[in-house]
């Protein structure tokens, strides 16, 4: 299973490397994903969250 956001659900995406002749080729960019417990419903558990959340969930 790839590895995706548990709040906002966000994951890799893909597009292309462009380079100064304009040939593409394909990549992807990857989510700034960081491993931590968090508390969902009661239950604390490791979730992986993408920084801008957990960035987020710091300001309350």
């Amino acid at each position: 299973m790839a590895r995706e956001c548990a709040v906002c659900l966000k994951r890799r995406a893909s597009g292309n490397n462009v380079s100064h002749s304009n040939r593409k080729t394909r990549r992807s960019f990857g989510v700034n994903l960081k491993k931590v417990s968090v508390e969902l419903d009661g239950v604390e558990k490791k979730e992986y969250l993408c920084t801008r959340c957990m960035r987020t969930a710091n300001k309350d």
